[in-house]
């Protein structure tokens, strides 16, 4: 029960902390900055899915979502 509440808290900073990194990423209109933090955010990511703090698909879904916001930049 104890480690449940400890579990608990270190999840929710992780996602918090991916979650606030994906959205700055996403408030960036430069091509070459976001290419740069991409693999930053990426790894955040797979390290949430690693962990089964996210679900594996979902994972899959940010990463394309967020690729595709690089691709379409100008």
């Amino acid at each position: 029960m104890r480690s449940d509440n400890a579990k608990r808290l270190r999840n929710r900073y992780y996602v918090k902390t991916t979650r606030t990194a994906i959205k700055n990423f996403r408030n960036t209109s430069n091509k070459k900055e976001a290419e740069e933090s991409l693999p930053r955010v990426v790894s955040l990511i797979d390290r949430l899915a690693k962990k089964s703090v996210i679900h594996k698909n979902k994972a899959s879904n940010l990463k394309s979502k967020l690729t595709r916001h690089v691709n379409n930049l100008q």
